[in-house]
């Protein structure tokens, strides 16, 4: 939580000085637009600005509304996206101004040559702008640009479904299960689907893989079992030889549903265990499985969710899930929130040799290439995307098959993710490796 604490203090003292920096801006865009030269303008402005960051900060730390909550952060990143583009063209101006400043100083010392002008020279009469004010105003067009591509762009990426490879290196891997393939998805979140033919593409394109087993890790749902009723004929097709292990997410559990009594959410829990069993999954609450190959065996285990984050529950049980696996040489955690492995995995169950997690989504925007990524969710989650390592042990965040809150995926692409189990150590450590 200190590290959290940190970024968190970091992220809310540079978007003050963005702040700052753009409202130094907005007031050199024109003379004409008197309201931006008014006092109560930049008392609004640092006013919004302070709601929303202490707004980001709530929203994070305290229980709420689902679509209040991802509403909320989707308005702070588009009016975020906004000043940063914007910003470019401040520091053009900027670094004009002092070019400027310094060839006119350097002519008041007597050293001739043609000063700069701050209105460009034509012989030709044409209507003339202030060069600041050109860059202004095109940096204020700069910052409407890439809001009108992020409506254009949100809805294509939604069921762009990539698939990601990786080679699982495990020193302790029963040479039986060399070479052997896992795939995991997560975070299915069926209620916001409106697209059936493309989920069972993307279901289709898990299958041509032919995964020897397969995770599921978590967030069957948003809110209520029902919502995956119209899917259960698509996901029951994701089957492998080995099997098709699963968890829990904290959407599972109905928490984020208003319920008549605590009967019927308990009863909306018992279906939605139920569904796992339909789909031929093997749910796993605090449980563990031993997989067999070739008379050797390495351990599955799976728990309910445990999130860090005071507004996550934490029904799982890492004490029942290890129960009985001493004797196995690998143990694979499925465990749907990312926090639990610094908080909970790493200090008291160095015996787990990899961790497979979901719950971020990568917040459904920012940048992910093979050798870069970057979303603003980083300065919540300290592992929220890809492969980690510490120690011995290792974690895999999958950023999620479905979407939820807003209808939008930039940058960070719905996943499908392919492992290829190899014994032995990663010659090449080529993962996020964290302290």
């Amino acid at each position: 939580m200190k590290g959290q604490t940190l970024h968190i203090i970091f992220f809310a003292a540079a978007l003050l000085l963005i702040d700052l920096y753009v409202l130094s801006g907005l007031k050199g865009v024109s003379k004409k637009w008197l309201f931006l030269q008014k006092r109560s303008f930049s008392i609004w402005y640092w006013i919004v600005s302070v709601l929303l960051i202490t707004g980001l900060i709530f929203v994070v730390f305290v229980k709420m509304g689902l679509v209040v909550r991802l509403a909320f952060v989707m308005l702070f990143f588009v009016i975020l996206l906004f000043k940063v583009s914007f910003i470019p063209f401040l520091l053009i101006d900027d670094i004009r101004r002092l070019m400027v400043a310094i060839k006119n100083r350097i002519s008041r010392r007597g050293v001739s040559h043609t000063p700069l002008s701050d209105t460009p020279q034509s012989d030709i009469s044409f209507p003339t702008i202030p060069r600041s004010e050109f860059l202004m105003k095109a940096g204020l067009l700069a910052g409407a640009i890439p809001l009108a591509a992020l409506k254009l762009t949100m809805k294509s990426g939604l069921y762009d479904y990539q698939v990601v490879r990786r080679k699982l290196y495990l020193p302790n891997l029963p040479k039986a299960f060399d070479g052997i393939k896992l795939g995991q998805i997560s975070d299915i979140h069926s209620g916001s689907f409106f697209n059936k033919k493309a989920v069972l593409g993307g279901v289709e394109m898990l299958l041509r893989e032919k995964a020897d087993f397969i995770f599921f890790t978590g967030d069957l749902v948003n809110a209520v079992t029902d919502e995956v009723k119209d899917y259960v004929g698509i996901f029951s097709k994701v089957k492998a030889p080995l099997g098709v292990y699963s968890c829990l997410g904290n959407h599972d559990y109905g928490d984020y549903s208003w319920w008549p009594n605590e009967e019927a959410k308990r009863k909306n829990l018992v279906e939605l265990i139920a569904t796992h069993k339909t789909m031929g999954w093997d749910l796993l609450m605090n449980q563990n499985r031993r997989l067999k190959v070739d008379g050797e065996e390495i351990g599955i285990l799976g728990i309910e969710n445990w999130g860090e984050l005071s507004r996550f529950p934490k029904y799982g049980r890492m004490d029942l899930a290890v129960k009985n696996t001493g004797d196995l040489p690998v143990k694979l955690l499925l465990s749907h929130d990312p926090s639990h492995w610094r908080a909970q995995v790493l200090p008291q169950y160095p015996q787990i040799d990899a961790m497979f997690s979901g719950h971020t989504h990568g917040m459904q925007m920012g940048v992910r290439t093979e050798h870069f990524q970057w979303s603003p969710i980083e300065y919540i989650y300290n592992e929220w995307a890809g492969h980690y390592h510490q120690g011995p042990q290792q974690l895999y965040v999958n950023v999620g098959y479905g979407f939820l809150g807003f209808e939008g995926r930039v940058g960070i692409l719905p996943e499908i993710t392919i492992f290829e189990l190899k014994t032995g150590t990663d010659p090449t450590l080529k993962i996020h490796s964290t302290t």
